[in-house]
């Protein structure tokens, strides 16, 4: 899992898995869900991330060995 913030866009991406996207459905007109062939999340995306998420605080919690 990736989480990418990108300050010149205000966009933040969070990459749940590493495989091919085969639909990128829009949630709203700033959320976008990417799902692959068998309907799986591979990412979210969130347009205007600074207003609508707390970018600054990110809390990692249960990381598996």
């Amino acid at each position: 899992m990736k989480v990418s913030y990108f300050e010149d866009t205000d966009t933040l991406y969070i990459e749940f898995r590493d495989s091919g996207v085969a639909e990128s459905k829009d949630l709203d007109e700033n959320t976008i869900l990417d799902v692959d062939a068998k309907g799986n999340v591979c990412a979210i995306t969130f347009e205007h991330a600074s207003q609508r998420t707390d970018i600054s605080h990110l809390i990692v919690e249960g990381i598996a060995a």
